[in-house]
């Protein structure tokens, strides 16, 4: 019978992301995770419209303004929350001798920055960079997969 894979490779996706971030993985049932999904994935649709592209043009006037670029930054804002917590219980329970995941590194090399002003080893920084890893890798890498299946489909020869 036909199915639609897109669900469980996005799903599948981000726990690959979070095992390499967090050093975990989530059940495909976790009610964090799927909200996480799906912050993530109503982000991707709300990027479609206009009112992002004309909020990093004119971010002052467009804070201002309602329209769907708000929900998009209150929708970063509830995952840069989460992964903020995720961050400080690292920080409690972090072996620098021992990184776990690319949180841990990246807190390692924050205390080795320690000293330097012009460091971009921050705890925004660290926030921010993941965000970007599960914006930037949930979806296109879930899709790649997707049209990996088709192609695969349709020459099963190959």
């Amino acid at each position: 019978r036909p199915f639609n894979p897109g669900s469980f490779l996005v799903h599948a996706v981000s726990n690959i992301i979070c095992s390499i971030i967090f050093g975990d993985r989530f059940d495909y049932e976790d009610k964090k995770f799927l909200t996480l999904i799906d912050l993530l994935d109503e982000n991707n649709k709300l990027q479609n419209s206009v009112y992002p592209q004309l909020y990093n043009f004119f971010p002052t006037v467009m804070d201002q303004l309602p329209g769907p670029h708000q929900k998009l930054i209150e929708n970063t804002e509830i995952v840069n929350r989460f992964i903020l917590d995720i961050i400080a219980e690292h920080q409690k329970t972090l072996d620098p001798t021992c990184p776990r995941d690319f949180i841990d590194a990246f807190l390692n090399k924050m205390e080795q920055e320690k000293g330097n002003a012009h460091s971009e080893f921050t705890i925004e920084t660290l926030s921010r960079t993941t965000i970007d890893l599960f914006f930037a890798g949930t979806g296109t890498t879930s899709i790649t997969l997707r049209y990996g299946i088709v192609i695969l489909q349709k020459y099963p020869e190959i």
